[in-house]
């Protein structure tokens, strides 16, 4: 169990983060348009799993945004953005502010497990916490960080850095 923050108040998830080096453990996700999208199905691809609360969120979209721009343009990089918003709203986000190199990746039913990153407490109980995690083209974590206070935004240059390598 990690602990963060919310607003300053200690939130818990229901794990930890896979440490760097380990196998990425395999996940699905539900796509725009309702398909099953497993992260084994990437293999051979760099992979950026952007994790966070929901895309109704200032920072949480920044992130998406960011990663579009900067992540999903580097060869062979596929950027996954992971929320419990349902599979019809990140599309129309994603279709309203123009991203078109991010999958969106609703974890509405789905991810928790091998992650770690599920808040069991605090007023945004059952959303994920705000997370990167950079898997390679081999299924190995890269990088990895759980933002420790949610409102904050993650460390995009490291996250684009580990892609380099």
């Amino acid at each position: 169990m990690a602990k963060i923050t919310f607003k300053g108040n200690e939130v818990n998830t229901n794990g930890s983060l896979p440490a760097v080096g380990a196998e990425a453990p395999d996940f699905k996700g539900v796509k725009s348009d309702l398909s099953e999208l497993h992260l084994k199905d990437l293999k051979g691809k760099k992979v950026v799993i952007n994790v966070f609360p929901s895309l109704d969120t200032a920072v949480c979209a920044a992130s998406v945004r960011r990663f579009n721009k900067e992540a999903a343009s580097l060869p062979n990089t596929v950027v996954l953005a992971v929320s419990k918003d349902l599979p019809f709203a990140q599309g129309r986000f994603c279709t309203t502010e123009g991203i078109d190199k991010v999958i969106p990746l609703s974890a509405f039913s789905c991810f928790e497990n091998g992650y770690g990153m599920l808040m069991v407490d605090g007023p945004l109980k059952g959303l994920l916490a705000r997370g990167v995690i950079v898997v390679d083209e081999a299924g190995k974590v890269v990088y990895e960080e759980l933002v420790s206070e949610i409102t904050n935004e993650p460390n995009y240059e490291a996250a684009i850095a580990s892609l380099k390598n």
